[in-house]
């Protein structure tokens, strides 16, 4: 899933392209992905874009008439940016909108089909996307703390929890908790107050990182090639490969359709973390530490 250095990279991109620009139309090729019907669709036709803002880990583009066009990219959403007479991508294509400057692609691979698009009238239509997630590049340590705390959770659930912390998700998570050298299951009402500073630290600078990797990668195009798993990542989607740290192999949790990966040795004190199905089914054969798998 896109998330927010992926979603303000978008953001940029896109703005470069299409504000003081109008809709010319808005075209459904999968009408599933359209989530409302008031207003209607064709009210964006013949608006100019006042905005493009990034809501969590959702892309909004602001038009005139209090109208807003909101897409949540979920798991495969992606977008694509054509210039005039460019076909667009075959079957994966759920939409596209035309511009006086070119056709912005919403494309989603894949059959679940859980990207989504929006056209609300108003602000107050608009917040009710807003989950209330604090944006913690602009956040001191006292409003982070505050966030992490209000609930006991385990770290990994509250980083990823949409109520509590804006457009983070599995893969910058992961990258996280590496940095600030914590586990995934650490509670945080248990935490010491030097760990929450490592933690806010962490939050801060991966996703500063991450966000001017991007923008740079991305340099005058526009984004191509989103995705959660990148060779310069430390532990995400690395499971088996040496951490970058300290050597040791990565190691995952596998629940449902995520996976945590983190490094016993440098986040859990050398404890390789219960996984509900390979340990369950090894048993008393699962490794208790990094030191076992030698």
């Amino acid at each position: 899933m896109p998330e927010l250095p992926d979603v303000v990279v978008y953001v940029e991109s896109l703005a470069q392209r299409v504000v003081g620009a109008r809709v010319e139309r808005v075209r459904l090729l999968s009408p599933f992905v359209l989530r409302t019907v008031v207003p209607p669709l064709a009210a964006a036709e013949g608006q100019r874009v006042n905005a493009v803002r990034r809501l969590g880990k959702r892309i909004v583009i602001a038009l005139e008439s209090d109208l807003f066009l909101v897409m949540h990219l979920m798991i495969a959403g992606r977008l694509r940016w054509l210039e005039a007479g460019k076909k667009p991508p075959g079957r994966i294509t759920l939409a596209l909108i035309d511009f006086t400057a070119g056709t912005l692609a919403f494309t989603e691979a894949g059959t679940k089909k859980r990207a989504s698009l929006h056209l609300v009238q108003g602000e107050a239509a608009l917040a009710a996307f807003d989950l209330g997630g604090l944006e913690v590049e602009d956040a001191g340590i006292d409003a982070f703390r505050e966030r992490l705390v209000r609930e006991h959770h385990t770290l990994k659930r509250a980083l990823t929890d949409p109520r509590l912390f804006s457009g983070i998700g599995n893969a910058y998570s992961d990258e996280i908790l590496h940095r600030a050298r914590l586990s995934p299951i650490a509670m945080t009402r248990k935490l010491t107050s030097e760990e929450i500073a490592r933690l806010h630290g962490a939050v801060r600078e991966i996703l500063a990182e991450w966000t001017a990797r991007l923008r740079t990668e991305a340099g005058l195009g526009f984004p191509a090639g989103v995705t959660a798993f990148r060779p310069e990542m430390a532990v995400h989607g690395k499971y088996g490969q040496p951490c970058p740290v300290c050597g040791a192999p990565v190691q995952r949790i596998v629940y449902a359709e995520n996976e945590t990966n983190y490094c016993a040795r440098c986040q859990t004190g050398g404890t390789i973390l219960a996984d509900r199905a390979l340990s369950r089914l090894l048993k008393s054969s699962w490794p208790r530490s990094i030191d076992e798998l030698g």
